[in-house]
């Protein structure tokens, strides 16, 4: 038995010996006996960045309908149909013709006609201040009575009663499948013979600032896309649609009045920003400001805005009897307008055209002003 345990002994000593390492000083090597580094199996994660869907569609369009897409043009129901697919524009103004003799179905008809033509959505735009300016609720088919300014429904029942008025605009203006309103007015006029007075609010600039405010917030949840005017504020001025209008008022003015409702309304969110014809001389003393640069950058840089800026129409006499149609339309982008409201498009549209085949508007620039047009089309839900 001592035998057999001896040598049992014997051969486990001699197995466990052979399946050691071969050394060579005799002793065992802490380097290769120690264990291996655990290895990291999880998926490595690469960051990409998300594809921009506005850049897409951009890359696609091309340099014509580009162009058309700067265009806000008034609607001209003989030949729109044809003109959308001409000009590739960007949407219409309807003004009070389109509405005569119209009802609702059949204004709906007609719109979804427009936008059934176009290739990429239009803005559908119209003046809906109240008062004096009624494109819409001024026919009993649409409402029993025109919708009342601003500043006599403030007179009537404060800014509560504004407001309300705000919100049926929108819901008239959403039923029948219109997505802008060219509002609300910034304006602070105080002088009874001043253009803009029935059309303002008739308040300092705090209460038309909540007003504006208030009232841009209204519009984002109906879908309708606002339009603050008529930047830098037009005052006491006169009629830009007769003749030129100088505003002489200091910059320190303008930025502890006119300034501050604009203000409000970019802080909440407001697509567009329409500037005015009026030459205002604290910003630059000789080009009106919807054709000077320095006013545009003024209203990027130091106000913060980067949304469409848009122009009130180019055939006003303050800008068409100077400028001629084409050459406005040409210096109106150039300047930083992404907008052109425009009645004579055909020329315009060719003169703009033709400024970017022949290098005067460079092609960044076209694409700059067009990515922001297609970026409210984007807010306000017609691109998906």
């Amino acid at each position: 038995m001592k035998i057999l345990l001896v040598l049992l002994c014997f051969l486990m000593f001699t197995g466990c010996a052979s399946a050691l390492p071969e050394e060579t000083s005799g002793t065992f090597s802490t380097e290769e006996t120690a264990a291996p580094e655990p290895v990291d199996t999880e998926p490595v994660s690469i960051e990409t960045q998300p594809a921009d869907p506005i850049r897409e569609l951009l890359n696609q369009m091309s340099l014509e309908e580009r162009v058309g897409q700067l265009f806000l043009a008034r609607c001209d129901a003989r030949t729109a149909l044809n003109d959308i697919a001409q000009y590739h524009l960007g949407g219409f103004v309807l003004f009070v013709q389109d509405f005569d003799g119209q009802t609702p179905d059949s204004i709906r008809e007609t719109l979804a006609a427009y936008q059934n033509t176009a290739k990429l959505p239009l803005l559908i735009a119209v003046d809906e201040e109240g008062g004096t300016v009624t494109r819409i609720s001024r026919y009993p088919a649409f409402r029993d009575s025109p919708f009342p300014s601003a500043r006599d429904a403030f007179a009537w029942g404060g800014l509560a009663q504004v407001l309300s008025y705000e919100e049926e605009k929108c819901m008239l203006l959403s039923s029948l499948q219109i997505n802008v309103n060219l509002g609300p007015v910034c304006d602070i006029a105080t002088d009874p013979e001043a253009f803009l007075y029935q059309r303002s609010l008739g308040q300092n600039a705090q209460v038309t600032s909540g007003f504006v405010s208030e009232t841009v917030q209204i519009m984002d949840r109906y879908g309708i896309g606002s339009v603050l005017k008529h930047f830098p504020g037009y005052g006491n001025n006169s009629d830009t649609h007769t003749g030129t209008a100088v505003d002489s008022r200091s910059m320190e003015v303008l930025a502890e009045n006119d300034l501050i409702p604009f203000a409000a309304g970019i802080e909440a969110g407001c697509g567009a920003v329409m500037v005015s014809h009026t030459i205002v001389q604290a910003l630059d003393a000789e080009l009106p400001a919807s054709l000077s640069p320095a006013v545009h950058q003024y209203l990027r840089k130091d106000m913060g805005f980067d949304g469409v800026i848009v122009t009130d129409d180019l055939v006003m006499e303050a800008i068409s009897g100077q400028y001629g149609a084409g050459e406005a339309a040409v210096l109106a982008v150039l300047a930083g307008n992404d907008l052109l409201c425009s009645t004579d498009y055909p020329t315009q549209y060719d003169a703009v055209l033709d400024a970017v085949l022949e290098g005067r508007i460079d092609i960044d620039v076209l694409n700059d002003r067009a990515t922001h047009v297609l970026k409210w089309k984007m807010a306000l839900g017609l691109l998906g």
